[in-house]
This record gives structure tokens, sequence and C-alpha cells, in this order.
């Protein structure tokens, strides 16, 4: 039986380019299994585009003509990165239309998004992570310089907004990009360790598993930059012993598990001496077949073409 697949792409924030490229690698190995795949993208500004047509003037008006494409719909791949997307919004839209979305819900898609909640909950599940403060963007005037820093945007994806503060000079333009991306900062203390992500996946029936760790290799700050100029290498799976392994996967699934994860989420760790601290949680990750998670999965013997249909089976 063929399976009513729509697929979003786009949003309205810095990751669009990237959600574009997701939603359409989706929706092309989709097309290769057995699903019928519509593929809807939302603009800059808000505008929902069908089959690459606007819809309305409005973007009220363009969201109320593209919901009736919710009643020809099985499943929903919410392939949308970031604010108004992986955030929870668009998984809150489709429970409210009661349709199967792929991925995680508003709860855990809400609070993945937040660093500093996501520090709280790693913490209360007793994993490390970088010592931080939360500061508003209006106090930015008042930070003083006192170690090196990274410094965050709270809710953004893609390490847009990031910046590492070597010296006192760099701190209030780091404040202020920061600013650009979210009105809440997160100011932490820099953690020494190899860059090591985890995919962890639920599969229908419910059980979930990781798959074989990635590390990255940066020079420097793996910001946006180093993610999409080419400049960072892989190694899949990560050159670990298997105490290492076994603890980056507990950690991982503990994360996912407490946060409520569904479909598939990417934990991001620096693994230092004293085991893993966990960095940021991705409950939407790049999803082209040359991202993270579809190269772990790959490490695991699972197609890409298998992978996103699982989600859609794992849809919920």
């Amino acid at each position: 039986m063929t399976t009513k697949v729509l697929v979003i792409g786009g949003g309205q924030n810095a990751e669009h380019e990237v959600s574009l490229a997701s939603a359409a690698a989706v929706a092309a190995a989709l097309r290769m299994g057995d699903h019928d795949v519509t593929c809807a993208t939302i603009d800059r500004d808000g505008i929902w585009r069908v089959d690459g047509r606007p819809n309305g003037g409005s973007v009220a008006e363009s969201l109320a003509l593209a919901l009736p494409l919710l009643t020809r719909t099985d499943v929903v791949f919410p392939a949308v990165h970031g604010a108004l997307g992986e955030d929870g919004a668009l998984a809150a839209l489709c429970a409210l239309a009661g349709v199967r979305v792929v991925g995680s819900g508003l709860r855990a898609g809400a609070i993945g998004m937040d660093k500093w909640t996501t520090k709280l909950v790693a913490g209360a599940v007793g994993l490390g992570t970088a010592r931080g403060r939360l500061v508003a963007a209006e106090d930015i005037g008042d930070v003083e310089f006192e170690r090196e820093v990274v410094v965050k945007p709270v809710s953004a994806g893609s390490s847009h907004g990031v910046s590492l503060v070597t010296e006192e000079g760099e701190m209030l333009a780091a404040l202020r990009e920061a600013a650009r991306f979210d009105r809440r900062i997160l100011v932490e203390e820099v953690v020494r360790g190899r860059e090591i992500d985890v995919a962890v996946l639920r599969e229908k029936g419910g059980i979930r598993w990781a798959a074989p760790p990635l590390e990255i290799h940066a020079t420097g700050l793996f910001d946006t930059a180093a993610k999409y100029d080419g400049s960072a290498r892989f190694t899949v799976p990560a050159q670990l012993d298997g105490a290492e392994t076994a603890a980056l996967r507990r950690a991982a699934i503990a994360v996912f598990d407490a946060l409520g994860c569904d479909g598939v989420a990417r934990m991001d760790f620096f693994l230092t001496e004293q085991g893993p601290v966990l960095n940021e949680v991705n409950t939407m990750p790049g999803l082209t077949a040359a991202s993270q998670v579809p190269r772990m999965f790959a490490a695991a013997g699972v197609t890409y073409v298998d992978l996103v249909a699982r989600l859609v089976r794992a849809a919920s």
C-alpha cells in the first residue's frame, strides 16, 4: 500500500537553505520506495508554497490554503531545521490536525532547541555539560570577559551566531552576533575534548538504538562555515575503544529518552578524560545523504533510502 507523504522544507530562519537541501534529498529518497510524495516549502517570509507556487498573499492565507494537503496525507515529514520547524511548531500543527508526523513532538522539539533547558535535562540524568550562564540581550553591555568562552544563541542551529571569544575585545561583538538570532544568549566555558556525534533512532514499535559514533575533525571552532564549506572531515565509525563507545551510546540514549524524542535525533558531545560532555541536541538534524546522521547509519548498514523509509514507518 502506497503511503502518502508531505515533505516540508525551507522555513523562517537562518537554516532555510539547509532545510531546502534536506527536504529535496528526503523527497527524492522516498520516491525511490513505496511513497507518494508531495512537497511544500515555507519561504523565509513565512509564505507556504506547494509544488513551487505561492499560496495566497499573506502568511495566514497561504497556510490556510496549504492545510487541505493534510487531509490527503498519511504522514508529514517536516524537514525544517531551526525555529518554527525543529522547535516543535510543525509537529504541533500536525498534532492539531491529527496527522502522523516524522520525528519528535512539540515538547521534545521545543526543549531540544533550547540549549539552556537541554543542559538542565542533561544534568538531571547525570550527564556533564559545559559550565555556563544565561544572558539577556538587553544586558550584553554588562558582561565582563574573565576567561576563554563560547558565546551562542540559546535557540538556533547550524552554529549560527556562535563565536569563540579568546580576549576581552572580542566579547561585545560576539554577544551582539548571538543576539541577532535569539534574545537569550549562552556564555559557556570552553570544553577541551574530541568532538563526537551520536545519532539515535526510534523504530516503529518503540525500539531505539544508537548508530556508530562519528568524529568531527575541524580546525578551530566547528562553526557554520566549517559545517558547509567542506573543510571539516568526519571519521565514522570514530576511532574509540569499547568503553568509550558504550559510554557515548548510553549518554545519547539517556538524553533521547529524557527529552522524549521520536524519529531520529543527533547528540553532539565532547569526549573528555572525564567522559562524555553533552554540547547540544538536534531533533531534526541535517538529512542530506552527506549529512552526519545518514553517514552514521550507513556505517551500521542502513542506507539513506532505508533510513528515511524507517522514519516514515515510525511516524506517530
